[in-house]
């Protein structure tokens, strides 16, 4: 059993983690909660499900495009609908629901509410700590791994990841110091999106397809960021990872623990809330004001 919940807690944390990561990118660096986020990540395995199913596509090249059809989308929207309501907060929690909603809609008329599934890329299983995993588990975990490194080094060590922390300390002293606020608010999007999009594309073949799919990885999402702190990316890290293995020890060890899983995530937020209301990596509100 102890295998089974490393192998889950990991496959787990990895996916929140990619989907937490940018969503906090978003809310640190441009200041917006982007509430479809996860409709994103939905939306990257119905583009693989059309191009492979329908159009008749390889498998990777339907997943390069699966990712630049979402950073596409997401660019596009943001530019024309998001940003230049920025500074109205509710404006923007109200058109970041709607796009989620057009979102779950055009899949609906699309496909209609069928379940639907992605062949898997690596077919076979191997044997990890006496418990049977898919190739594809392991291809998954691994490459979005990689990917999350990836993403820290682009951050740490490039001019890029310095423009991003900057901005996200301090809009108005990066903008006099030549570091164009709107242009690394619209690339920080797209780096976002580009997440969400693997992680749905990696996903894919693990799970089933259907129009509503976004609403529990929201719920998740949303927990983790507020469970890490608002706009921290190591918070947004560690509240996966808690939040991850949290549900699984509910689904192995509680009776119908599965339909109990996400109540149990969001009880763990709140009692961290109570005991540190500015999440595990968070600024003070003391400090804020």
């Amino acid at each position: 059993m102890i295998g089974d919940i490393l192998v889950n807690t990991l496959m787990a944390s990895s996916v929140y983690a990619m989907l937490a990561v940018g969503f906090s990118l978003m809310f640190g660096v441009a200041r917006i909660i982007n509430l479809a986020h996860t409709a994103f990540y939905m939306l990257a395995g119905y583009v693989i499900f059309h191009l492979t199913s329908a159009a008749g596509w390889p498998l990777l090249p339907a997943v390069l495009a699966s990712i630049l059809s979402v950073i596409v989308v997401a660019v596009v929207t943001y530019k024309a609908l998001i940003d230049p309501m920025r500074e109205h907060e509710t404006t923007v929690l109200i058109i970041t629901v709607a796009l989620a909603l057009v979102v779950q809609e055009v899949m609906l008329l699309m496909y209609g509410g069928h379940f639907r599934s992605v062949p898997t890329w690596y077919p076979g299983f191997v044997t990890v700590l006496g418990v049977r995993v898919s190739n594809q588990y392991l291809l998954t975990m691994g490459v979005l791994a990689a990917t999350l490194v990836a993403v820290w080094a682009l951050l740490m060590k490039t001019r890029f990841g310095l423009a991003v922390r900057a901005t996200a300390q301090d809009r108005e002293i990066a903008n006099v110091m030549g570091m164009s606020d709107s242009r690394i608010a619209t690339l920080t999007v797209a780096v976002a999106a580009a997440l969400a999009g693997v992680a749905g594309a990696l996903v894919a073949p693990l799970v089933i397809l259907e129009p509503r799919m976004w609403l529990h990885p929201l719920t998740i999402v949303l927990a983790i960021a507020v469970l890490g702190g608002l706009g921290s990316l190591k918070g947004s890290v560690y509240g996966a990872v808690i939040l991850a293995l949290s549900e699984t020890l509910v689904v192995f060890l509680v009776p119908l623990g599965s339909f109990l899983k996400g109540a149990f995530s969001l009880l763990v937020m709140i009692l961290v809330l109570l005991v540190r209301p500015e999440g595990l990596f968070g600024v003070a509100f003391e400090e804020e004001r």
